[in-house]
């Protein structure tokens, strides 16, 4: 028998399903995911983050691999990269449309957390 905090994360997987099906496009890979959510992290925070720290991350995948993933990102519209202080240094920032995309899984989440 589930207890309520696995229904409710069964729930919020459900939620999320969804919210891909209802939102065509490439669905992000668990790289890109995980790229993402540091990205959209530390822009919460106000913290710059440099495409260097990104591609840096070995627990994510490897130099090439994470490049090859910003790049993704960057195509789907979830990233832009600009400037830093240093003009050799890319910043990554987190567009309109990846911010979209975290207040629909924060509604997920709520939505999953109510009804159990």
């Amino acid at each position: 028998m589930p207890t309520n905090k696995q229904s409710s994360y069964l729930r919020f997987l459900n939620l999320i399903d969804a919210l891909d099906r209802i939102n065509p496009g490439k669905k992000l890979d668990c790289i890109e995911e995980g790229l993402l959510d540091k990205i959209v992290a530390c822009a919460h925070a106000k913290q710059v983050i440099l495409v260097g720290h990104l591609i840096s991350s070995a627990d994510l995948g490897s130099q090439a691999t994470l490049h090859g993933r910003l790049k993704n990102l960057s195509a789907m519209g979830y990233i832009k990269m600009g400037a830093s202080d240093d003009g050799r240094k890319k910043q990554v920032l987190p567009t309109k449309l990846a911010l979209r995309r975290y207040e629909e899984i924060s509604k997920c989440l709520e939505k999953a957390a109510k009804a159990s």
